[in-house]
């Protein structure tokens, strides 16, 4: 293990990062010797899921995925490396600030990246009213179920933590119910079944997932970005304070 620990919701997520070894607790090991967990979705998972990587070694940790725009100005594909997490309760958490620079500056010349607030919430915000209040009330760009829960381990750990999200669905999308359905909370998979039945009760939502997919496509792109730049590795957190990953 390299020390890094990382954490994504969704299969689908994670696999911009590698194929790995998985181990018999269920953690995966990738190429690099950094530890990944798939949580499944939801403030519950996430955080013990963060513990699980904490208990195994992990000296600093990462929040990694897809979230939703809550800002107008940030189309699907753009990376939000926040520089502060806000909880449901409304707890702030910030991130490492010498790791986010190294990571924005790694990867600015090929992507778009925003350091605006992430507000983590504990359902969907799946219609554009729903996402307006949240951007007015919060000042959040992005929204995701996870980041402040693991952002809250980091902190009673005392590790090193960082966000690095892809904006999926933007401040004007509707989130299609059949979408929502097939992320299954706790456990890191879509399922297509549910995903079918839900559209067969909507079909009416046919052309929202079929825009979703594209946004999605644009967010997988992201992340590639970010995986290959080997930015999020053990080697750009020497000299964090605290002296983590030396």
């Amino acid at each position: 293990m390299n020390g890094l620990g990382i954490v994504a919701a969704l299969a689908a997520e994670s696999r911009p990062l590698g194929a790995g070894s998985r181990g018999p607790d269920g953690a995966v090991t990738l190429a690099d010797g950094t530890l990944l967990i798939l949580s499944g979705v939801g403030l519950s998972a996430a955080a013990d899921a963060a513990r699980r990587l904490a208990a195994a070694g992990a000296r600093a940790l990462v929040s990694w995925g897809m979230a939703g725009g809550l800002d107008p100005a940030l189309a699907a594909g753009t990376l939000v490396l926040p520089a502060e997490i806000i909880s449901p309760e409304g707890s702030s958490f910030t991130t490492a600030p010498d790791w986010r620079e190294r990571v924005s500056g790694a990867i600015a010349a090929q992507l778009p990246v925003c350091c605006g607030r992430l507000l983590t919430c504990r359902e969907a915000l799946r219609s554009v009213a729903a996402k307006a209040l949240a951007f007015r009330e919060t000042a959040a760009v992005a929204v995701d179920m996870e980041s402040s829960a693991i952002a809250e381990v980091a902190a009673a750990e005392r590790l090193p933590f960082l966000a690095v999200r892809a904006i999926v669905d933007g401040a004007a999308d509707e989130v299609p119910t059949a979408a929502l359905n097939a992320a299954t909370v706790g456990t890191g998979a879509l399922r297509i079944g549910r995903l079918l039945a839900a559209l067969a009760r909507t079909p009416g939502e046919l052309p929202s997932l079929i825009r979703l997919a594209g946004r999605y496509r644009s967010a997988r792109r992201a992340l590639s970005v970010v995986a290959r730049s080997g930015a999020v590795a053990p080697q750009a957190l020497r000299g964090l304070p605290g002296g983590a990953l030396t």
